[in-house]
């Protein structure tokens, strides 16, 4: 029948297509940010909307969230869509990355199946994956959420793979809020105790939206084998030369401190000892000072505080400084709502 697609004219078709996804936001314009945080304070207005009525999010979460999972269904919900919850390895089949590998282990299914399978059901794909803490040169290929977005033929939203896209919205969001503009104010990006280690997305993404905002960054830690990677660190330093701010490192608690408009904890592992915990604890245990409390926040310009939470009290930060009216992390937390909601109305259009 004339007007009708044929079978060869879809598989010609299909690699032309170009899908925008969202896994970094380095791979977003500051223009481009601008636009999704305003859109997300315009649903933090008005929570209601229709952007996804009649489509679906597939969520694959690879590990444990409360935020994350509460955020995005509540989400979809709100602007019409449909959300289903995948747990690969749990509830749904586990899934192998490698490719070219003879498939007689435990996984039951390659993700070339299942990113185009899903593709075919959801509107969105959205990955929650852990780097697994043992060589970071293998976890800093983040294979798990690049191998889905390569077979995938809709968009693919990053919920904290090696680094945390939605939590630098959400922290930018109230960040303004609270500041208004915020080119060259004082940015503490610090290094806090814990007992494991753990992932550095969080803190790869803090630095990454704070030198997008053109905020002057301090990334406190205890010694340089906590310095971050320098993909981020190189990632940073053009962000702050791109939007007026700066970036540097101190290993100096007081001279970070001084004159901070915003502290934001954050534990996470030293990259030299990834798989090396043994090796890496006594440096942890002598650095529990790192905590946040009254008297550092004292030294700052009446600065805020933050942290993505869920915070370990007493640990990372006391009970006095997380009970202040200036900590915001219960605002930054309500943001990852409204932001997510910009992102799949922004990406869902694609289909």
């Amino acid at each position: 029948m004339a007007g009708l697609l044929t079978k060869s004219d879809f598989i010609k078709a299909t690699p032309s297509m170009t899908i925008r996804h969202f896994l970094t936001t380095q791979d977003w314009s500051r223009a481009e940010i601008d636009a999704l945080l305003e859109q997300a304070a315009a649903f933090k207005r008005s929570p209601a909307g229709t952007q996804l009525a009649g489509k679906s999010v597939a969520l694959l979460f690879f590990n444990p969230s409360m935020r994350t999972r509460t955020s995005f269904e509540l989400g979809a919900f709100q602007l019409g869509g449909h959300a289903v919850v995948l747990a690969p390895g749990k509830d749904a089949w586990p899934i192998e990355f490698e490719p070219g590998t003879v498939m007689d282990g435990d996984t039951e299914e390659h993700v070339a199946e299942v990113a185009r399978v899903l593709s075919r059901y959801a509107d969105l794909i959205c990955v929650r994956a852990f780097p697994k803490f043992q060589d970071w040169s293998v976890d800093r290929e983040d294979k798990v959420i690049k191998a889905i977005a390569k077979y995938a033929t809709v968009p693919v939203i990053n919920m904290e793979t090696i680094t945390h896209p939605c939590q630098e919205l959400a922290h930018a969001l109230a960040m303004r809020e609270h500041l208004g503009d915020l080119t060259k104010k004082k940015y503490v990006l610090t290094w806090t105790y814990h007992p494991k280690p753990l992932n550095t997305a969080v803190a790869n993404s803090a630095l990454l939206i704070a030198t997008k905002m053109g905020m002057d960054v301090t990334l406190l830690c205890p010694t340089p084998d906590y310095v971050l990677d320098e993909r981020y660190m190189e990632f940073g330093r053009l962000n702050a030369a791109q939007n007026g701010g700066s970036l540097k490192v101190s290993h100096d608690i007081e001279e970070a401190y001084s004159g901070a408009d915003v502290v934001y904890a954050k534990s996470w592992g030293a990259l030299p000892y990834f798989g090396k915990w043994e090796q890496e604890k006594p440096i942890r245990d002598a650095h529990k000072h790192f905590i946040v409390d009254e008297a550092k926040m004292a030294l700052t310009n009446n600065g805020l505080f933050s942290h993505c939470l869920p915070l370990r009290r007493n640990v990372k930060a006391t009970d006095a400084v997380m009970d202040a009216p200036y900590c915001m992390a219960i605002d930054e937390a309500e943001n990852r709502l409204h932001v997510q909601k910009a992102v799949m109305a922004s990406l869902v259009g694609q289909r």
